[in-house]
């Protein structure tokens, strides 16, 4: 019996080879000769041809379709917005146009989400993050089970960090020794926005790392910290309302103007074996990030993860969100990332962008 290739299910390589064969005339098709009907014959026999390739076709489109490549994808902090690339790709259909079935998991920041990649639970993380990657890759090099294939925020924009309405905190300059003021995780972007803010205005305030925006929010209300992070739509309501007061935002570290401050991430062994599925991911998350800025739709699915109202979610993306921060081709100002890296014990020693190089492997590549 002839070989069956292993792209093609059995099933349709027995219909191929059928045709094949009622082509090559091995298969009579109700060869009525004595009746004189040559000519009907050799149509009901093209007849029986094109529906066989008719089936094949169909068999072949099932088979394409179960051939879609598979990414398992960690995120960081569901609903926001730069945490909803998936879920626009999805709602608009990119993904399936690019033949990839994403799984996505949703973890509570940065830190955790890096501890999936590195693990190899999923082949690709989101929102990381840089200096907490950039520590692990000059401890580990090479072996570092993970690589930065994108950048996914640049600058400080979107984090703020409030007090309830009735607290004595003015500003960050108010908060001295004795005052808390929480961050979501070590290594995180507020993390690096935070440090880079006490800096600049001399504030003695301890960091606590607190997790989540939402876990965050209660620890703040309830007193059990003074200054609480969050990221907006979250809390945003409250400032509007006066139940809250804004005492920083992240676009005050000017400093972080131009600094990819988040990255995202693929592990190791991924990259070898699903590298072109990776490409077609982020290309498929550039398409996505694009369409969000430009739908209304996408503002839709923001306030319904964040359950508020669609203008809340427009005024947090109008005002918190800028389309460019969300560029994904290029790390820009490695050497400031490195500096605040050394400065903030993330490194032990001083490294140049050559030191580090090996960290990063950038898949895809927007054209301008």
């Amino acid at each position: 019996m002839d070989s069956v290739p292993q792209t093609i299910n059995a099933t349709a390589w027995r219909r191929a080879t059928i045709v094949s064969r009622l082509m090559a005339g091995q298969y009579p098709v109700n060869n009525s000769a004595k009746r004189g009907a040559r000519g009907r014959i050799a149509m009901r026999k093209w007849t029986i041809v094109l529906a066989a390739l008719a089936v094949m076709g169909a068999s072949f489109g099932v088979s394409a379709a179960q051939a879609a490549e598979k990414l398992k994808v960690a995120v960081s902090q569901k609903g926001f917005w730069d945490s909803s690339w998936v879920e626009f790709g999805e709602t608009a259909g990119f993904f399936k146009e690019a033949g990839l079935e994403i799984e996505v998991f949703y973890t509570e920041g940065g830190a955790q989400t890096i501890a999936t990649v590195a693990s190899g639970s999923v082949d690709v993380a989101m929102s990381n993050g840089i200096l907490g990657a950039i520590g692990a890759y000059a401890k580990g090099g090479d072996a570092t089970p993970y690589r930065i294939i994108s950048a996914e925020m640049t600058g400080a924009h979107e984090l703020f960090w409030w007090v309830k309405a009735d607290s004595p905190i003015k500003t960050l300059k108010d908060a001295g020794e004795g005052k808390t003021i929480a961050f979501s995780s070590p290594g995180s972007s507020s993390n690096l926005i935070l440090l880079t803010l006490l800096k600049q205005t001399g504030s003695k305030a301890k960091p606590v790392p607190t997790g989540g925006a939402p876990g965050t929010y209660t620890q703040t209300m309830t007193g059990q910290i003074d200054i609480g992070w969050s990221v907006v739509p979250f809390a945003l309501q409250d400032i509007n309302d006066g139940k809250a007061r804004i005492v920083a935002r992240a676009r005050d570290a000017t400093e972080l103007a131009n600094q990819t401050i988040r990255a995202n991430l693929a592990n190791v062994n991924s990259l070898k074996t699903k590298r072109d599925a990776i490409a077609k991911y982020m290309q498929v998350i550039h398409k996505s990030i694009e369409w969000g800025y430009s739908n209304p739709q996408a503002i839709e699915i923001f306030a319904r993860n964040m359950k508020v109202t669609t203008a809340i979610a427009k005024q947090a993306v109008d005002e918190f969100y800028p389309k460019a921060a969300t560029q994904v081709g290029e790390i820009r100002d490695l050497d400031r990332s490195l500096k605040d890296a050394l400065e903030y014990k993330f490194l032990s020693s001083p490294k140049t962008p050559q030191d580090i190089a090996g960290l990063f492997d950038i898949v895809y590549k927007p054209s301008k």
